[in-house]
């Protein structure tokens, strides 16, 4: 497990944890201090749990308890561990369908070589945002799955949407060559010989020359 997935495990539980204890310290300090300065010590629990949390369970030592409240004794304790644990997973449930997370949960699946996840996951993106980088990563993902005819799609998509990448014409020569669409494939070859790329040294450079010396049957 990637340090990526264990803070993404642990974030929702330390969460849900840090909630509970509010609601703890909630309920108890109604019973030393006023309404006002209960929620207060509630709120800074959830927030800095492993500060404010210890700090009150000093407090209560020398600060006994004066009593249950009359009013509220149990509903508001509810109420609040409610309105606390219903924003805490309407946050995880909008942020996991956020661009960015969907990029995350590909750049994961990718290190495993999971390419139906990773290509679910870039689509997932794409449907948020269209942006030309993201329909190479997908691109690259379907070629290496073995579709070859989307992966071209993509690639030709990422290009008219202006992603810089020079070597999208090389990698659509090896897919056009694949579909036996060989002089398709030289010119993408060519165009990759002439672009900025290879005026610097690049092994797929010197790949692709062969390949025009050598024409592919």
């Amino acid at each position: 497990m990637s340090a990526g997935e264990l803070f993404e495990l642990i974030m929702p539980a330390a969460f849900v944890i840090s909630a509970l204890l509010s609601t703890f310290v909630l309920a108890s300090a109604r019973k030393r201090f006023s309404l006002r300065y209960a929620i207060a010590l509630a709120a800074g629990t959830l927030l800095l749990p492993l500060i404010i949390f210890p700090t009150y369970l000093a407090i209560t030592i020398w600060r006994k308890a004066i009593g249950p409240p009359q009013k509220w004794r149990y509903a508001l304790p509810l109420i609040y561990a409610t309105i606390v644990m219903s924003a805490i997973g309407a946050f995880y449930y909008f942020d996991s369908r956020t661009v960015d997370a969907h990029l995350a949960r590909a750049e994961r699946a990718k290190l495993v070589d999971d390419y139906t996840t990773a290509i679910r996951e870039y689509r997932g993106a794409l449907a948020l945002e269209d942006d030309p980088h993201t329909r190479k990563l997908l691109a690259i993902q379907l070629a290496q799955a073995g579709y070859t005819t989307e992966a071209v799609s993509e690639f030709r998509l990422a290009q008219q949407g202006g992603e810089p990448d020079d070597s999208i014409h090389y990698q659509l020569g090896i897919l056009l060559e694949r579909l036996n669409q060989n002089g398709q494939a030289s010119l993408e070859f060519q165009s990759f010989v002439a672009s900025g790329t290879c005026s610097q040294t690049d092994a797929r450079c010197e790949s692709a020359r062969n390949r025009l010396k050598t024409p592919q049957r």
